[in-house]
């Protein structure tokens, strides 16, 4: 069975995330615990943290299925050490906010050079600052999410990712969240070469790490390294691709996050690709 949701707003607090999922027919979804361009928000109100508890229980939303994601300001393989500090501190902070409200995952940006250090060194910061941040928490594991390489961003190379699980020490608690609009854009052939893509995952990284996908349409050409989604079917990835994926066994029981422009078509983009399962 596919769970498969968008991410959904947090506005008037965390406990509307599971309410505003449930209003488009979501069985997953994914949220902001804080402000995503802030580095520090204020504390999680026990109010709140009991509101969102509740609400998942009513709607049937179990912490497998719930995908947060952390601050866009956060780069844990900064090449400054101000930087790679405050990004250190506030990702721990995430992963707290995380506990609070029971919830099993955080999904991340690994993180940039800023073309001031070589990527094999930006790679092992990334993996130091996941240690030093489950080294401090307990029950969230760290859920990397691959990019379309835009910029100096690492983690657009399955070889990227597989170097960040190989020095983390806990690997209990380290994950991946593959884009789908990402990957196409940074080179793999999601349209025409979906076996083949996704068996250089396996052979790469290793599907016993796969812990969501967001699922998302591109705007952007083959290897581009533009980050831009799309709808679902409205961009070069095209329909046949989702129909492909909703049918692939290998995507049951995960998170599927729809990061969609149009919220207005979230309905209906859910509706439709459960139409694809056979």
């Amino acid at each position: 069975m596919k769970y498969l949701g968008p991410h959904v707003s947090a506005s008037g607090g965390v406990e509307q995330a599971p309410v505003n999922a449930h209003a488009v027919g979501a069985t997953a979804f994914a949220l902001f615990t804080k402000n995503q361009r802030q580095w520090f928000s204020s504390p999680l109100s026990q109010k709140s943290i009991d509101a969102f508890k509740q609400y998942c229980t009513d709607f049937g939303y179990a912490p497998k299925y719930i995908l947060p994601h952390d601050s866009y300001l956060i780069n844990l393989g900064h090449p400054q050490q101000e930087g790679l500090e405050k990004s250190r501190a506030s990702f721990l902070d995430e992963l707290h906010r995380c506990e609070q409200l029971g919830l099993t995952m955080l999904n991340f940006h690994p993180g940039s050079s800023l073309r001031e250090i070589s990527d094999d060194e930006c790679l092992d910061r990334i993996a130091e600052s996941i240690n030093i941040a489950l080294d401090k928490t307990q029950g969230v594991t760290a859920v990397i999410e691959n990019t379309a390489g835009q910029g100096s961003n690492m983690g657009y190379s399955f070889y990227h990712l597989a170097q960040i699980i190989n020095k983390v020490e806990d690997k209990s608690r380290v994950g991946i969240c593959i884009d789908t609009c990402h990957t196409f854009t940074a080179g793999y052939d999601l349209k025409d070469n979906y076996d083949a893509v996704w068996r250089e995952f396996g052979d790469v990284v290793g599907f016993e790490y796969l812990r969501a996908i967001h699922l998302n349409d591109s705007m952007k050409p083959l290897g581009s390294r533009v980050d831009r989604h799309h709808s679902i079917g409205q961009g070069l990835l095209g329909l046949d691709f989702f129909r492909t994926l909703m049918n692939d066994e290998r995507f049951n029981d995960i998170p599927l996050i729809l990061e969609t422009p149009d919220e207005s078509l979230w309905p209906d983009e859910i509706a439709l690709l459960h139409s694809f399962e056979k």
